[in-house]
């Protein structure tokens, strides 16, 4: 393996110096994600109301709509690298105002933006460009904050501080769903497509101008400030990271390969999944979904505690063998059996998803040092949610309709776990005072 220095060793993180951080700042930035998480998915649950507005209505209209959300999967890794330069460069705290205030014009923009009755086809080509605007803000957004949390927790609280982060995003996605659905449900579809779809997006900019107030209030990171201090801020943290942290960057990829299509699979692509496998119809197959959500909020914070006690490695080589054992049994359990055991099927996905999710937000953000951290988050993390993440479930479905083998997700799934399974048995531990990797 390659190692230039000793900094460039998980170690490092290990034994970063910890010092006094507001709870307030603490608590702001991870809460923050709730509205990243809002903002992002929002577009989702509205999708075929935005393919009627901006493309005016059909198949091809929603495919173009759902194209738009695959694309700005694409654009997070380049948003993740930019946004990390800065925060590696000029501090966590100016990056995540920068990356929020982004969010921000974009969500407004979005609300008033003029539909395809008003300006014709270039309406639908500005929404999508307003998406990649989206995905290229939300690429440096949950980098930054769970690099900050892990910053500024104290070293035998970082699995639960760091997987709080996780947790108000599945927050987020959940206020996404209720907010969409309380206006589908309270208007009537021509109200609807004139004017009430845009109350969503509305909600949306003025909740990530708050947190972005509220951003301006919180610490710089502890950790920051000490490369300050000492002079060891990189000038080139994309040079830097390439040069000093290559097997970190292979190791973030690989948790964060199993946490994605666990999440984006096992997940988010759930009710359609059982929708289009004739399981059950759209309304209960989310409902399902919502109580597989509420899982996962539940069994985060539970991975994040345990990941402290004894250590991220065996927690998350635990996940990663049920990740690659139930999943093909669960999927074909939801396509042939019973509601009762479709939700049991979700659940358990959910509760896997959920932990790899936890541990893993903790784990890849102590691959690196302080120095180059944010970049080398963006170059592995971000860069395997995008191959992971936002096509995952479009690659499931297509082999679905080829081949109309129910147990698709479940192999791709298993497939993934066993490849990385062999790196995080190789891995160091990366805990606070746990194995060797903790020790100079």
């Amino acid at each position: 393996m390659i190692q230039a220095n000793p900094a460039a060793t998980p170690d490092a993180s290990a034994e970063m110096p910890h010092r006094p951080i507001s709870k307030r700042s603490m608590a702001i930035a991870a809460f923050s994600t709730v509205v990243e998480w809002y903002d992002f998915t929002l577009y989702l649950y509205l999708a075929t109301v935005m393919s009627r507005v901006f493309f005016g209505g059909g198949s091809g209209a929603l495919a173009a709509v759902l194209g738009g959300f695959a694309v700005a999967y694409l654009v997070r890794p380049l948003g993740a690298i930019v946004f990390g330069h800065i925060g590696d460069r000029f501090g966590r705290r100016r990056m995540m105002l920068l990356s929020v205030a982004l969010m921000t014009a974009a969500m407004f923009a979005t609300a008033v933006l003029p539909t395809q009755a008003q300006i014709g086809p270039l309406a639908g080509w500005l929404l999508l460009a307003l998406r990649c605007v989206m995905g290229f803000a939300v690429g440096g957004e949950y980098t930054g904050v769970v690099a900050y949390l892990l910053e500024g927790a104290r070293p035998e609280r970082r699995g639960l501080v760091a997987s709080s982060a996780s947790a108000a995003s599945e927050i987020g996605a959940l206020l996404a769903v209720g907010v969409s659905a309380a206006c589908v449900h309270s208007l009537s579809d021509v109200a609807l497509d004139g004017w009430g779809w845009r109350i969503p997006f509305f909600i949306g900019a003025a909740l990530a101008g708050v947190v972005w107030l509220a951003r301006a209030t919180m610490q710089e990171s502890p950790d920051f400030q000490r490369q300050v201090a000492e002079g060891t801020v990189p000038r080139r943290p994309l040079r830097h990271a390439l040069a000093h942290h290559r097997v970190g960057i292979i190791r973030g990829f690989a948790i964060s390969a199993l946490g994605s299509i666990t999440y984006y699979v096992g997940i988010t692509y759930v009710p359609a999944f059982l929708t289009t496998t004739g399981t059950m119809d759209e309304g209960l197959s989310l409902w399902l979904a919502t109580i597989a959500a509420l899982a996962v909020i539940l069994v985060t914070p539970l991975t994040g505690i345990l990941s402290d006690r004894i250590g991220r490695k065996p927690v998350l080589i635990v996940l990663a063998i049920l990740a690659a054992v139930l999943p093909t049994t669960l999927f074909i359990l939801m396509a042939n059996g019973s509601t009762l055991q479709a939700l049991f099927g979700a659940v358990s996905l959910a509760c896997v998803a959920g932990g790899v999710s936890a541990v893993g937000a903790v784990a890849t953000a102590e691959q690196f040092p302080g120095e180059a951290r944010l970049t080398g988050l963006a170059l592995g993390a971000t860069g395997a949610t995008a191959v992971f993440g936002g096509f995952a479930p479009w690659v499931a479905q297509r082999i679905i309709d080829v081949t109309g083998s129910a147990m698709t997700p479940g192999v791709m799934i298993a497939v993934v776990a066993l490849c990385v399974l062999p790196i995080l048995m190789l891995a160091p531990e990366t805990a606070p005072g746990r194995g060797s990797a903790a020790r100079r």
